[in-house]
């Protein structure tokens, strides 16, 4: 299984109407830890992976799906937000 370094810089990509197009508007923030980035995207976009976003660390880029997967992780290292009953 491949390390991933959550204190590198991350780039993280969430096209304005949720769709994917080459032209697409797209709504774009870069942040100083990846792990930051996957707070930000899964916990204020639940949705993420049906908006199309995309994360870039160095040369890689990942999915919705790939940055849940990080959040998810155990070597996450951030504190996840607690979901509230209801």
């Amino acid at each position: 299984m491949m390390t991933f370094d959550y204190t590198a810089s991350a780039e993280l990509f969430i096209p304005k109407n949720g769709k994917a197009g080459l032209r697409q508007p797209v709504s774009f923030r870069r942040f100083a830890t990846a792990a930051e980035a996957i707070r930000f995207a899964v916990e204020d976009f639940p949705a993420i992976h049906t908006l199309r976003a995309w994360m870039r660390v160095g040369d890689e880029r990942f999915n919705g799906h790939d940055i849940r997967r990080l959040y998810d992780d155990n070597g996450y290292p951030r504190r996840r937000r607690t979901r509230k009953p209801g």
